[in-house]
């Protein structure tokens, strides 16, 4: 069984070399070494017949020699390149010239390697298995990517489709519960009205769950589209903050807004951009303790501008950060007064923000508690 860093034989058999060489000793020669491995070949005595054989020949890789006569060796290779780019097989040259410059002007023309004449035979076997050896691990490694995308690509669309299906059904059993809870001709036992209110937090947690997976699996999909207009950026993260007040209010902790704030127009998705602030806000309330503040800063100059929300929270592990915006990234910080978390929020924040051409940061604050900071362009 061969090394784990090597091929088995059979998996380079048949593949095809092509030999471009005006010598018809040195055609012979890498013939007889090279038709004894189980290689296809073919070969050429000028550069320009080389470029008709490769077309129809299509070889895993070319022998070519640098003095032809027509074009040399050099400007082959530099049409090969060419003509199949990133498709282009693997291109050693052969020469009896070994100066420094030659091998540097081959490798700029796109070669890889160089065979010195006269050939010696495990020198020729050795280093072209090397390289066919690199070029089938790259097509496996291609063959990889495909079938993981491929996938990938099949987990989110099932993963659309559950939450779609997920939704309505969620949403029809938060609002019955509600409805149900606060009805005035409801008569509700009190250990009644606490399985019914553990009914109505657990069906919502579930269709806020259901609602990131849908957002997820769009952007993961590369279907997340934005529908751009022109929007004041205070006057949305105002409403945002009305909107968190009674979250806030339950934990007895304040929503901080600038006064007076600027007028910043910026070109955004109104919607998209309202789940960014929404969450963040979300967030610092839900991990600051009970009584504290969430401090939201509005800055801007000529090309940018953006928010930056800041709370009283235990900050950001420094050892943690890297998962602090992946998909499930969940920290070991807890909520303060027992919220649930899924790990996406910040994740889809994240990829709204930079499909606005903006940036999303996050720092811990000196005394304590973190500051998250959302730059977008500005409106010209």
């Amino acid at each position: 069984m061969p090394p784990a860093h090597e091929l088995p034989a059979t998996e380079q058999r048949s593949r095809k070399i092509l030999i471009i060489d005006d010598d018809r000793l040195n055609i012979r020669i890498l013939g007889g070494i090279l038709k004894n491995e189980g290689y296809l070949l073919a070969e050429a005595g000028a550069g320009e017949e080389g470029l008709a054989v490769y077309e129809k020949f299509r070889p895993d890789l070319v022998l070519l020699d640098v003095m032809l006569p027509g074009i040399d060796g050099f400007e082959t290779c530099r049409r090969l390149k060419q003509l199949y780019g990133d498709h282009c097989a693997t291109v050693i040259f052969i020469t009896a010239r070994n100066e420094s410059e030659d091998v540097v002007t081959g490798l700029a023309a796109g070669g890889v390697d160089y065979l010195p004449k006269p050939f010696k035979a495990r020198q020729v076997l050795a280093r072209i298995r090397t390289h066919l050896q690199n070029q089938i691990l790259s097509e496996q490694q291609k063959l990889l990517v495909e079938q993981l995308s491929t996938a990938d690509a099949a987990k989110n669309r099932f993963l659309g489709m559950a939450a779609h299906d997920l939704r309505n059904p969620l949403a029809t059993i938060r609002g019955l519960s509600e409805l149900i809870r606060e009805s005035p001709a409801s008569r509700i036992a009190p250990e009644d009205l606490e399985l019914l209110n553990g009914i109505h937090d657990t069906s919502h947690s579930l269709l806020n769950l259901v609602n990131e997976l849908l957002d997820l699996s769009v952007i993961e999909s590369g279907e997340l589209r934005l529908e751009p207009k022109p929007c004041n950026l205070s006057e949305l993260i105002e409403k945002c903050a009305g909107q968190r007040t009674v979250d806030a209010t339950k934990k007895r902790t304040r929503i901080v807004l600038p006064s007076p704030r600027p007028r910043l127009r910026v070109t955004i998705d109104p919607a998209k951009m309202q789940q960014v602030v929404d969450n963040l806000l979300s967030n610092a309330v839900k991990y600051s303790p009970h009584g504290s503040t969430v401090t939201v800063v509005i800055h801007g100059d000529r090309r940018h501008c953006g928010f930056a929300v800041q709370d009283q929270g235990p900050g950001i592990p420094e050892n943690e950060r890297a998962r602090l915006f992946s998909n499930f990234g969940r920290l070991s910080v807890k909520p303060t007064g027992g919220e649930k978390s899924t790990g996406l929020g910040l994740a889809i924040c994240r990829r709204i923000v930079e499909a606005h051409k903006g940036t999303i940061t996050a720092e811990n604050l000196p005394d304590r508690g973190c500051e998250f900071r959302v730059a977008l362009p500005l409106l010209s």
